[in-house]
Formats: structure tokens, sequence, C-alpha cells
């Protein structure tokens, strides 16, 4: 298996893409390590920095910026940053694993163009829109403001999807989770 490949996961927020990648990551028969991104934003729920995400003040955020650090990134929203940094990339590869990416469909595109041969992008998509605003909500987690945001953001994220090089509808989560994992097996295994 080359393990110097890239597998990007992206998909409108309260798809399930998180939990596909996971998924994925507890399946020890597959080489790969959770890119670690770094944002501007206040951890969530159980979150840890340097686990979940490298939790960066916004200011910290912009000078790495300013010091081309990242790979890719994005202002999702005002003051909200999302990225890579580049030495994740390097970290993981140096480790003998190849790098999930669990990223916003900008920084996934984004990364596809820069490693077109490495990289297989994987859009996660919810059965409907209406399925999407029920998770969304029922994660208790977001402010109405938030789910208003991230609804609307929804609608030209899955505009998207075809600009990847796999879909997958996460209808029911078990056949989804497989669906990934051959995927995934497939582009390592060429």
């Amino acid at each position: 298996m080359d393990h110097k490949k890239l597998f990007v996961f992206s998909a409108p927020s309260g798809s399930g893409k998180t939990t596909i990648v996971k998924h994925l990551l507890n399946n020890t028969d597959l080489p790969l390590s959770f890119s670690i991104s770094a944002t501007s934003r206040d951890p969530r729920g159980e979150e840890v920095d340097a686990e979940d995400y490298y939790f960066l003040s916004v200011d910290d955020f912009k000078g790495k910026i300013k010091n081309k650090e990242f790979l890719e990134f994005e202002e999702v929203y005002t003051d909200n940053f999302y990225g890579t940094l580049k030495t994740e990339v390097d970290r993981i590869w140096n480790e003998g694993k190849a790098v999930l990416f669990d990223i916003d469909v900008v920084g996934g595109l984004n990364i596809m163009k820069q490693f077109p041969e490495e990289t297989l992008g994987i859009f996660v998509q919810p059965p409907n829109k209406d399925e999407l605003e029920k998770r969304l909500r029922g994660r208790g987690t977001e402010t109405e403001e938030k789910v208003i945001m991230r609804l609307a953001k929804a609608d030209e994220e899955l505009s998207k999807a075809s600009l990847f090089d796999a879909i997958i509808t996460n209808d029911k989560l078990d056949i989804a989770k497989q669906e990934a994992y051959q995927l995934v097996k497939k582009f390592l295994e060429c």
C-alpha cells in the first residue's frame, strides 16, 4: 500500500463526515492518520486541543497565514478560520501513514488541486436538506443563528459535490461507513 496518499472528506456541517472519518481511523488495517486542522473557533463539547483541532486565537491564526505556514485555509465565517498546517502532512507521511482530512468543501478542493495524483476527494451528503437541519438542531451545540448560517452555507457546498472524486449519501450510516472504507482501501492499493 502506498502511504503517500491524501483522503479528503468534505461535507456540509451535519452530514456525518466526522463520524465516517472516525470509523475509518478505527480500522487498524488502514494505514491512516488524522490531519488535525487549526481553527480560530472555540472548542465544542469534549473537543481537545491538538487532538481534535489546534485551537488558535484569531491573531495567532493570522500570524501563521502571514508566515505562509498553511497548506490551505479558509475564513469560513468572520474571524472564524480553519486551515491545514503544512507540518501536519509532513508529520503523518513521516509516520508512514496516509493523511485523512475532515475538512470544509473549499479547503478540500484546494488540497485536491495541489495534490491531484495523491488525493481522493470524497463528498459526504445528507439524504436531503430537512434531514440536515434535523441533525444540526439535534446536536444542541450551536445557537439558532449558527444553525441558520450553516444551512445557508450548505446549499453552496452541496452544489460543489460533483467536483469531488466520489459522493457518499449518508442516509444509512452503516452503509455510508462501508462505502467509505471500500473507497479508501481501493485507493491505497492502487
